[in-house]
């Protein structure tokens, strides 16, 4: 008995008719953009703030600052050295010293800068993540940024603002590190604010 060959199916040499989104399909090799970096890194190093302003808070003294304090000093002294203490005579002498050259010799200007990655003072940049809060402080006269560090050193940064706004510098940090409004001050800050007040080492009060 004869066996019936399998039939043969041709495919249909006519496109069938697809829908048109289809048909604009892309053919091979396939045509793809290029990366753009910008998307790929769309994180920029922007300069949020700069300025320059002296290194650390100063104010001019007169003579009566200087007269007062070598009569303290003196007094001092002449009780060390009846209890011959000789070293510790040495080390209020020390302390003068510096006292009278930070009185009389300026700071020189700082540049500081703040951007999206951090902070910059003069050659010295801290990350974000190196920095705790911030808070602000009047010494002087004039207004003061304080940033403390999570390390132990620094410990705490301190930018002098000169003219600029200090609602201006918040308004800049706030997106990076918390503001601590009331800082508690420590007993040498108070023990100094009690002495200046009670024994001021020089009449700063303006004759009318």
């Amino acid at each position: 008995m004869p066996t019936k060959e399998p039939e043969e199916k041709f495919l249909p040499k006519d496109q069938p008719n697809l829908p048109k989104e289809h048909l604009d399909l892309p053919k091979e090799p396939l045509d793809l953009p290029s990366p753009d970096p910008s998307e790929s890194y769309p994180g920029e190093v922007k300069t949020l703030l700069s300025w320059t302003s002296p290194g650390r808070p100063f104010r001019k003294r007169g003579k009566q600052y200087y007269l007062t304090s070598l009569l303290i000093m003196f007094l001092v002294e002449v009780i060390l050295f009846l209890f011959s203490q000789y070293l510790l005579m040495l080390v209020v002498l020390s302390l003068v010293f510096v006292a009278f050259a930070l009185a009389t010799v300026p700071p020189r200007n700082f540049h500081y800068r703040i951007s999206t990655e951090g902070i910059t003072i003069e050659d010295h940049f801290f990350l974000w993540q190196e920095l705790y809060d911030f808070y602000f402080r009047k010494i002087e006269g004039i207004d003061v940024l304080h940033i403390r560090t999570h390390s132990f050193i620094p410990g705490e940064l301190t930018l002098t603002l000169g003219d600029v706004d200090k609602e201006h510098v918040k308004r800049v940090l706030l997106p990076f590190l918390p503001y601590r409004e009331v800082i508690k001050p420590t007993f040498m800050e108070k023990s100094g604010d009690w002495l200046s007040k009670n024994f001021p080492l020089e009449n700063t009060k303006v004759a009318s």
